[in-house]
């Protein structure tokens, strides 16, 4: 007889315990055990949470290489059936060789569940019948329980669902970040209600009635916006490090729509809009995609949406200053050019326009189409087509932490027929569907790749721009590490040609999340390991990096309404001299209507305590010695880059954390 070792470790989770009977199979290239009854000194809390146990399987001789476990449970006579979460099982051999099997999956039945062991392997290394059977099953059974399903048509499609329990329980939130979730978003509306705002529709009476609104929900960031929205070097900032980074592109030339002259914005011809835009001085911002967006009725009242041009200088103090705004597309007698030497309100009235629309702009096209729903596709066909010993696999899990339910939740809360976004925001409703498939038809590939889309936006330059400095040096280091891991398991082009699993991932990401539409450059295919490794790269910043630069600061920005207000009820002036403070308080949105946009941001921009940041890996799914190391290495160069970002933000008045990897969520998860 030779004796195994099996530990089996249970997740540190709420709920993870089972107190069913455990059974586990041993199965290798020249046999396999019996079917194992994993019965302990410690009895029956062999398997609560976070415990650790061991036990010994017997076989008549060795069983030759480990291939996979089975591991199946099987409820007590008068006990429930209950859920068990396993995180991984440690085989030592008689021959002394250790085989890790990383599971961190949830068993709620009592079927036989198969976990490979945990050297990755591509499909053409799972050279063993019983390995390639198990692997083709587990796909067989992803394709079942992850279904493509079609929300609204022209945009990426996402994983059908009836109920966040519906969903299978391994992406559900964990019972601490459901809990967090519905406290935060209760403890909001509780405050509302209570001071009678929620259902108030009145308009504000004053700038200063707004600071009733969640006195005791401020950040630092929502304090000095708050201070200083009305300011041109504040406004101009927020293009740079605000959450909306991504439209501002420098000007080599005047749009033919937007007619605005030297005499305009250079008083005494000090300087020419020529000379500045060759010195790369004169930057513009261009809501095209807005116009004609058919707008949503609020509280009975029609709503007002508009598609701004601005034009932006950068001054010899390296401040980014507006000299220009044209709240509509087409130039007309009534549709002026609004300039900082207008009177205050005219002047702060345009801005609030721009702000409005940025607002609309941001949440629909930056925030939920580029990185929501493109990290749903990711996900589900990650889910569907990779397996778990496959080294793509292992190396995304992580990043698919919570994605599925959170949008489930914004489609269900935010953007259907009863949702928030909806009802309160201007481009709620027809115009929202409208703006999301504009924007994925004009979306590119280049523009989702931060030093593709800095260098085709012309910003190398741009002092002060510490999203693009962040965002560049993030992407250098999973850059780095991606092609380290990768490159691990395919040594040349023709291996990444050969992974059918690797080419139906992309496959599927290209028909499911750009629509098989060539025009956004999405591969259809890899050829190369340097475009796997490009895609990969792209995939896991924006899960992690750029989603928290368009998210977490919502709150920072939006908590004080009028810098961002969410949907406006007054056209824009058509003519000059024609605004004051009166009439900006009657465009601004209604007091129910700011509270419920203000209680969702700080919803949206609430981190659950049990994140897990950028670069920590608590599921062991890589056991070889080389991605270890890597895995190290990453985290190193993260904790280094996390230094560097805390220096420079104690010189700022408002520091840039977004990017920071401490505070950086690995994936979208809020």
């Amino acid at each position: 007889m030779v004796n195994y070792k099996v530990t089996v470790s249970t997740g540190y989770l709420a709920g993870a315990t089972t107190l069913n009977n455990v059974f586990i199979k041993l199965v290798g290239t020249d046999g396999e055990s019996e079917r194992k009854w994993l019965m302990g000194i410690k009895g029956a809390s062999s398997f609560m949470k976070g415990m650790v146990s061991c036990f010994t399987v017997c076989c008549p001789v060795s069983i030759g290489k480990l291939i996979l476990i089975e591991l199946s449970k099987q409820r007590l006579p008068l006990f429930p059936e209950d859920n068990w979460f396993p995180a991984k099982v440690e085989v030592q051999s008689p021959e002394g060789h250790t085989y890790n099997f990383p599971i961190y999956r949830w068993i709620a039945d009592s079927e036989v569940h198969r976990f490979r062991e945990g050297t990755a392997l591509r499909v053409c290394d799972d050279s063993h019948h019983l390995g390639r059977y198990s692997r083709q099953q587990e796909l067989s059974q992803r394709e079942k329980d992850y279904c493509w399903n079609v929300y609204k048509e022209g945009i990426p499609h996402c994983m059908k669902a009836e109920s966040p329990l519906s969903l299978p329980c391994e992406v559900r939130f964990s019972f601490t970040k459901t809990t967090e979730f519905i406290f935060t978003a209760a403890t909001g509306l509780t405050e509302l209600q209570i001071k009678g705002l929620s259902s108030c529709k009145k308009k504000w009476n004053s700038i200063d009635a707004i600071n009733r609104v969640f006195c005791n929900k401020r950040t630092n960031i929502s304090d000095y916006v708050q201070k200083h929205w009305k300011e041109d070097a504040f406004f101009g900032y927020q293009y740079l490090n605000g959450v909306n980074p991504i439209l501002i592109r420098r000007c080599k030339a005047l749009p033919d729509n937007f007619p605005v002259t030297d005499d305009m914005v250079f008083l005494r011809g000090k300087c020419s809009l020529a000379n500045e835009m060759k010195k790369g001085n004169i930057f513009l911002c261009d809501y095209k995609q807005l116009d004609g967006v058919k707008t949503n009725t609020i509280n009975g009242k029609k709503q007002y949406l508009m598609a701004p041009l601005v034009l932006l200088h950068k001054t010899p103090d390296d401040e980014l200053m507006p000299i220009a705004i044209q709240l509509k597309q087409t130039p007309a007698e009534d549709n002026p050019i609004f300039l900082p030497t207008d009177t205050e309100y005219d002047w702060l009235t345009a801005k609030i326009f721009v702000r409005s629309a940025d607002f609309n702009e941001h949440q629909l096209n930056v925030h939920l189409l580029r990185t929501h729903l493109l990290a749903e596709v990711f996900v589900v066909s990650l889910l569907r087509n990779v397996p778990m010993v496959h080294p793509l696999y292992k190396l995304l899990v992580s990043h698919t932490r919570y994605t599925l339910q959170i949008n489930y939740l914004a489609r269900a809360s935010l953007i259907s027929k009863t949702g928030v976004f909806t009802q309160f925001a201007a481009s709620g409703g027809e115009g929202m569907i409208t703006l999301l498939k504009r924007s994925l038809s004009s979306m590119t590939y280049t523009s989702l790749c931060i030093p593709d889309d800095i260098a085709e936006r012309g910003l190398e330059h741009v002092p002060n721009f510490y999203y693009r400095d962040d965002g560049l040096k993030l992407w250098d280091i999973i850059h780095r590490f991606v092609q380290g891991v990768l490159s691990f398991y395919h040594k040349n082009d023709a291996e990444v040609q050969q992974n059918s699993e690797l080419q139906k991932w992309i496959s599927d990401i290209f028909e499911y999340g750009s629509l098989s539409q060539a025009c956004t450059g999405i591969p259809q295919s890899f050829t190369t390991v340097a475009e796997m490794v490009k895609f990969v790269t792209m995939v896991i910043f924006t899960c992690s990096g750029q989603h928290s630069a368009v998210n977490t600061g919502q709150y920072d920005y939006g908590g004080w309404m009028p810098n961002t207000p969410l949907t406006l009820q007054l056209p824009p002036p058509t003519t000059k001299g024609t605004t004051s403070e009166t009439t900006m308080l009657q465009t601004l949105p209604d007091i129910n209507t700011t509270v419920k946009g203000m209680s969702t941001l700080w919803l949206l921009s609430k981190q659950s305590s049990d994140f897990v940041a950028l670069g920590q890996y608590p599921e062991d799914h890589f056991s070889e010695k080389i991605p270890l190391k890597l895995i190290r290495d990453f985290q190193g160069e993260l904790e280094v880059f996390s230094a560097v970002i805390n220096v420079r933000n104690k010189s700022l008045d408002v520091p840039y954390t977004y990017m920071d990897p401490k505070v950086l969520e690995n994936s979208v998860a809020i």
